[in-house]
């Protein structure tokens, strides 16, 4: 298949002009080299990990460092079993979140192509990318059943925020929150894989979602690039208000405070103690560290909405 045969995407015409018709080339470009890389390293969970295997009684389900209490009198006092506990619990929490943008993304994701030519590289790409987050979705679904936590996850404010924008997103903030999400769990999953001390599981898991979710990062960045060409200060304002709610509520709500039960706090004092937590507070803006100066290359981190991501700890 070559891009000369590849018909343009829905609105581009020989009439628009040759900045339209590279940047469609330049598109097709792109998702025909990610869909070559699908081919070659998609994963099914179901074959790829050994979901009887028993957890390692020793082993963190998170790196250690990156739980919200590390470093703290109050992690000081913790024994091994309750830091391994707190682990389990916090990992279960970022699962949940996961999920919860996992299925915002593909919903979002249909609605941005059902108006785009399915015969493009670029529509089957964004098809295919569905297909791999629908496969993420069932296998952090059968991690948080094989965690035997409670159900965490965003509060249901958040999460009717989250159906607003599932159905009205678009253009620069709907990328800037897929980056983001993305990235970060990137990074969290980054450590854990690399990380011999974790459990065996959750590193596979971690490498699978690691290598499937660099594709939609580099699918991502590449349309957001394109999305705030040309915008006005009026729009370009909009969005970055958008993505500032839409980006940071991601990490603001990424562990549920009623974890922290698991070790004997109320949620409200639990969650008090992470935000004051100077190794919490550099673990967040480590996670946004990667993404976030792409965005504030963009033009998408300024105005009102900076307040949000410094308060988010992804900017200081």
């Amino acid at each position: 298949m070559t891009t000369s045969n590849v018909p343009a995407p829905r609105g581009v015409t020989p009439d628009n002009g040759p900045r339209p018709r590279r940047m469609a080339r330049d598109r097709e470009t792109v998702a025909l080299r990610l869909l070559r890389s699908a081919a070659r390293a998609s994963f099914d969970p179901d074959a790829e990990l050994d979901w009887t295997a028993p957890f390692d009684k020793e082993k963190p389900f998170l790196p250690f460092e990156r739980v919200s209490l590390y470093g703290t009198p109050f992690w000081d006092g913790l024994t091994h079993a309750q830091r391994v506990e707190l682990s389990r619990h916090e990992l279960a929490s970022v699962s949940a979140a996961g999920i919860w943008l996992e299925m915002c993304l593909m919903q979002l994701f249909l609605r941005f192509l059902y108006d785009v030519d399915p015969r493009t590289a670029h529509a089957q790409f964004g098809l295919t990318e569905v297909g791999d987050e629908t496969r993420h979705v069932v296998m952090f679904a059968k991690l948080m059943e094989r965690l035997g936590t409670p159900v965490y996850g965003p509060p249901a404010p958040v999460r009717n925020v989250g159906r607003l924008f599932k159905a009205l997103g678009s253009g620069p903030s709907m990328w800037a929150v897929f980056l983001v999400g993305e990235e970060i769990f990137d990074r969290m999953q980054r450590a854990a894989m690399a990380d011999p001390l974790v459990q065996p599981l959750i590193r596979e898991i971690s490498r699978i979602h690691v290598v499937e979710e660099a594709r939609h990062v580099r699918y991502a960045r590449a349309e957001i690039e394109r999305s705030v060409r040309g915008l006005g200060r009026t729009a370009l304002a909009r969005h970055r208000l958008v993505a500032a709610v839409g980006a940071t509520a991601t990490l603001e709500f990424m562990i549920d405070p009623e974890v922290y039960r698991c070790v004997g706090l109320e949620p409200a004092e639990g969650r008090a103690m992470a935000l004051a937590n100077p190794h919490h507070l550099a673990t967040r803006h480590w996670l946004g560290s990667k993404i976030v100066p792409f965005l504030d290359e963009l033009g998408l981190i300024s105005g009102p909405g900076a307040a949000l991501w410094r308060r988010a700890g992804l900017i200081r």
